[in-house]
């Protein structure tokens, strides 16, 4: 619990809301319909790539940049942060997109609104077809944040927040058809919370969810494993920490991202 006394945690708290939150509402605010017709999908999907790429410059060294639950739990089942910090991003991101989401509510004509672009299944798409387009979304993107993310490479190649806003990028044009894109709880939740329309919402965390933990156990026990023992994980886990032996304290359960992200 020593995390709860740090500023720096409380910091990256708040950085998970006010992410998720300017996410929600510039990502949401792209995909209205202002004009008769389909909204056009390069459209939103390159307003949601831009507003994570953008985010992850912002707030990346603060947080991580997350804006996703299903990024922080994928990061929990890795052991690279604690548990409380992962419950304290997930409450912070649904607040946060829920915020998001009410302030463009409250700024667009109500012609416009709709249903403030909740995820909807493209007809003749089963449930059970969206929830595997929704883990194929997902896992790319994660592992794509996972590799860019990992301080045991050398030499990134190029900016950290294009390469994730690129992949977040790819996920809607592929997935806008299918399901909507959601790859994001949190932003599936926020127009579901305010239009009360609940239909078939659990795909939109199962499926992102799955994919996200899939993604990150591919990278870290396949495709370039990181060696831990059974302690450590549990260390982290548990957001204990040990002293060095000048000392001074060794923080062991924040995510590896806050400490070596290069934007």
């Amino acid at each position: 619990m020593w995390e709860l006394r740090s500023a720096s945690f409380w910091r990256a708290i708040f950085a998970e809301f006010f992410a998720t939150l300017f996410y929600v509402f510039f990502g949401l605010g792209a995909s209205l319909r202002w004009a008769p017709g389909p909204v056009h999908v390069l459209q939103v999907a390159v307003a949601f790539g831009l507003a994570l790429a953008t985010l992850a410059q912002a707030v990346g060294h603060v947080s991580g940049a997350h804006v996703n639950p299903a990024v922080t739990f994928a990061f929990l089942v890795g052991s690279q942060m604690s548990l409380l910090r992962a419950l304290c991003y997930i409450v912070a991101q649904l607040l946060g997109a829920v915020a998001g989401a009410a302030v463009l509510y409250s700024v667009t004509p109500a012609a416009v609104r709709g249903n403030l672009a909740l995820n909807t299944l493209h007809p003749g798409v089963s449930v059970g077809q969206a929830t595997i387009v929704e883990i194929f979304l997902t896992l790319q993107f994660v592992l794509c944040i996972f590799a860019t993310f990992d301080e045991r490479r050398n030499g990134r190649l190029g900016s950290v927040a294009l390469a994730i806003g690129g992949s977040l990028t790819l996920g809607h044009l592929f997935g806008m058809y299918y399901t909507g894109a959601g790859m994001n709880p949190a932003r599936s939740f926020a127009p579901a919370i305010l239009t009360r329309n609940f239909s078939n919402h659990w795909v939109y965390w199962v499926g992102p969810i799955i994919g996200g933990t899939l993604g990150g156990l591919l990278y870290d026990f396949l495709l370039f494993p990181r060696i831990k023992s059974v302690s450590e994980r549990l260390t982290i886990l548990k957001g204990t920490r040990s002293n060095d032996s000048e000392g001074q304290p060794e923080v062991t359960g924040e995510p590896v991202e806050l400490k070596t992200q290069a934007l």
